[in-house]
């Protein structure tokens, strides 16, 4: 099972271009609001029409501008699920599951069988209004997944949903796609949502992928500032190569010894997790500027003393640490095999 995808659409003064591919397993698109995310959706499922390219999915062309072929959405067999789930709010939960079958013939067996496997039982003369926000989910997702589609399409699945309610959720979610067993398809714009929940990340931005890979490839090496940013980096500065494997970040003020080859990086970052207490070989006396507190740690955004207009750094470490050091100066280092090269 596979889905590839390389197209061009212009929308005003936003262009998208974007070529990848999906086999088996859940792959989130990871941006910014506006990047293209979801017009890279409505474009694999019908709904909007490419300017140029192709899609291919299991070896059938769904769209292909140099042979004119362009699949109607009904014929596709791609399922969509929108942000809203789209249920129709005067119908009952079988009702709406209903609706969305195609082969009429047995649709009372098809209907049976996806209610029970999305927890349903005892619902399905329920309306929309009467549900919880998750089974309003699960019986969007059984309208979609009764007709056997061949990838699905999550456009920002948790977006409509109290953040006390997503981690259940998710799991839900995660069971439905290990079910599936086919390409999956998630747009999000939350890292931590996308970490849990992929085998596989994209990032996008500007309407371009710049980083594509396992998740935990991602996110150990970004290579892009944004895509550093966009997976939780929030250390982040302009270097200046002083030799192959000296920089010095300029915001920070900070001489670094790396691990590696500068090469062609503009950028360098580190996790404010990543940073240690004590002398190391990238080890910097600093000045408190700012002790911020958060649920079960703390962070601390440092100075190096000689260096007064710096930009400052994140520290990230538990609370049980902290009250232990608590000073106005500590040593800090940045250790080199968790420098972040990036480009711009």
């Amino acid at each position: 099972m596979s889905l590839y995808v390389d197209i061009d659409k212009t929308l005003g003064s936003f262009h998208l271009q974007v070529q990848f591919e999906a086999q088996n397993g859940l792959l989130s698109l990871l941006g910014a609001s506006g990047c293209g995310k979801s017009v890279t959706l409505k474009c694999i499922a019908g709904i909007e029409r490419p300017d140029r390219g192709k899609i291919v999915l299991n070896g059938t062309t769904l769209f292909d501008s140099d042979l004119h072929i362009d699949v109607p959405p009904q014929k596709r067999r791609v399922g969509y699920l929108f942000q809203q789930y789209a249920l129709f709010p005067n119908m009952t939960v079988r009702q709406n599951i209903r609706c969305g079958v195609r082969d009429k013939d047995n649709a009372d067996a098809a209907i049976d069988d996806i209610i029970r496997k999305m927890h349903l039982v005892g619902l399905e003369q329920q309306r929309p209004s009467q549900l919880s926000g998750g089974q309003q989910q699960r019986t969007a997702l059984a309208r979609i997944l009764v007709n056997e589609p061949e990838v699905l399409l999550l456009d920002e699945p948790f977006s409509a949903l109290d953040s006390h309610l997503r981690f259940q959720l998710e799991r839900e979610m995660l069971e439905t796609v290990r079910r599936f067993g086919k390409p999956v398809l998630m747009v999000s714009h939350d890292r931590d949502e996308a970490f849990r929940l992929s085998d596989s990340i994209a990032v996008l931005n500007h309407g371009r992928i710049e980083v594509i890979g396992p998740k935990h490839t991602v996110f150990a090496d970004p290579k892009t500032c944004t895509a550093s940013i966009l997976t939780g980096c929030k250390n982040n500065s302009p270097l200046q190569k002083l030799d192959e494997r000296t920089v010095l970040a300029t915001d920070w003020g900070m001489r670094l010894t790396l691990g590696q080859d500068v090469g062609d990086a503009t950028f360098i970052g580190i996790r404010m997790h990543d940073l240690r207490y004590g002398d190391g070989e990238n080890s910097f006396r600093c000045r408190l500027v700012e002790e911020i507190e958060n649920p079960f740690s703390f962070t601390l955004m440092l100075r190096p003393v000689d260096k007064p207009d710096s930009v400052p750094i994140g520290w990230e470490t538990d609370k049980e640490t902290w009250n232990a050091l608590r000073a106005d100066e500590l040593t800090v280092n940045l250790p080199k095999e968790h420098l972040l090269l990036l480009k711009d």
